[in-house]
């Protein structure tokens, strides 16, 4: 999505360690308009889909996945939390993730009562690195034996393995850009171009665990 890939271009900031700064438009201070046309894309490359709900998790995923739910007949979203609170209640689906950003390993719940058998789920998230939280997300929808029909990445890492393991398992994954490499000395981004081949990964274990 060029939109989308002018945008980090411009505004996204590449810090050490393949980390991509994009806290201006898209996981802080939140530009409605692209996330409008993020959603309009989603809905184009799955328009086939039979998609009831939107899942993701909190915190980024949130604003991408309700833009987007608004192109998809106003799905409801779902989030999965990474904290209990009082005001949840009843039976949950449990797991565990590694977020790559802060480097720690959270406990992540969403309620029986909003996920089932009947759904046909979009997974929804703003980065995709190792893949760990989407690991956890596809382990919540198995559980609730709901059907992915998808998962729809803003910006992708394609030089980090989460991507090939999900489409080598057979996932329908779109991401909207596609970064091969970021150069935090000189601030160049290289985004995959349409057509291009993924480089080949190798996805340990140990990448997802604590």
């Amino acid at each position: 999505m060029k939109l989308l890939e002018d945008r980090i271009q411009r505004d996204g900031v590449v810090k050490a360690e393949g980390v991509l700064k994009v806290d201006g438009f898209l996981n802080h201070r939140i530009d409605i308009e692209l996330l409008d046309a993020m959603g309009a894309e989603f809905k184009r490359l799955f328009a086939d889909a039979p998609i009831n709900k939107i899942l993701t998790i909190e915190a980024s995923g949130i604003g991408i996945a309700c833009m987007a739910a608004r192109h998809f007949d106003n799905a409801p979203v779902v989030f999965a939390k990474k904290a209990q609170s009082i005001n949840l209640d009843g039976e949950m689906y449990r797991t565990r993730i590694q977020s790559f950003t802060h480097g720690k390993v959270f406990d992540v719940i969403v309620s029986k009562k909003f996920i089932g058998p009947d759904d046909h789920v979009l997974i929804i998230d703003d980065f995709l690195a190792n893949g760990c939280a989407l690991n956890g997300l596809l382990e919540i929808v198995e559980a609730a034996g709901a059907t992915v029909e998808g998962i729809g990445i803003a910006v992708e890492k394609g030089f980090q393995p989460g991507g090939a393991s999900l489409r080598e398992r057979g996932y329908h994954l779109e991401s909207l850009a596609v970064v091969d490499a970021m150069d935090p000395t000189t601030g160049q981004i290289t985004f995959r171009q349409a057509g291009e081949p993924a480089p080949s990964h190798e996805l340990t274990v140990e990448t997802c665990e604590a």
